[in-house]
């Protein structure tokens, strides 16, 4: 039996550095470079294709707010979606 102090949800806080990248996005600071190469970039567009020709199934997913943060920005180093980046994570973690 769960007590009411342990079925509620904790909401956690952005450490400093996450603070400090939040601040970044929100500022319109530093731009970010991608270190996306021509290479790395196929490969992540086969991937992403490869996942698009099968049947799709949608899927609901809570993950820690900092690890989403930590996520969207390599996606954007990457200068593709999160969601993509996600996609061809997952991908290539079921086809090794």
């Amino acid at each position: 039996m769960l007590t009411r102090a342990s079925s509620e949800k904790r909401e956690t806080r952005p450490d400093v550095w996450e603070q400090a990248l939040i601040q970044s996005f929100e500022t319109g600071g530093a731009p970010l470079k991608s270190r996306l190469t021509p290479a790395r970039k196929r490969a992540i567009e086969s991937m992403a294709r490869a996942a698009m020709t099968d049947e799709r199934a949608k899927i609901s997913l809570r993950v820690p707010r900092g690890d989403l943060t930590r996520l969207k920005s390599r996606a954007l180093q990457e200068g593709i979606p999160y969601q993509t980046l996600i996609n061809a994570l997952i991908h290539r973690y079921v086809s090794d």
